[in-house]
């Protein structure tokens, strides 16, 4: 009963650190980042070069697909981002995981021999 309380509550955590993130996605600042300020100050802007293709990128500009609504294409690009993210971290976890039961494995191998 516990263990299913627990997860009811992860669960619902989960969804309301989403909520809140697709929210505070809203409040991220339309001026450019540090460089590009520069590069508009100094007049080098025009000349960057394209060394990738705008559709490599997986949320470019930060706006995700081609919905009317600008706050729900943020919304969901900073959804999606924490995905993302979440999903790296869950695998560097795994494997870290599995390195590890492998190295403690070896070890207790090594010592019984």
């Amino acid at each position: 009963m516990k263990m299913k309380k627990n997860i009811l509550i992860s669960i619902i955590s989960i969804f309301l650190i989403l909520l809140i993130a697709m929210a505070l996605s809203l409040l991220a600042s339309s001026y450019p980042d540090g460089l590009e300020k520069v590069a508009g100050r100094y007049g080098f802007t025009d000349s960057a070069i394209e060394v990738l293709p705008e559709d490599f990128f997986l949320i470019p500009d930060y706006v995700f697909g081609n919905l009317g609504n600008e706050y729900l294409q943020t919304s969901l690009a900073g959804l999606f981002g924490i995905l993302i993210i979440s999903g790296i971290f869950i695998l560097v976890y795994f494997l870290y995981r599995t390195i590890n039961r492998n190295r403690i494995k070896d070890r207790a191998d090594s010592k019984d021999e």
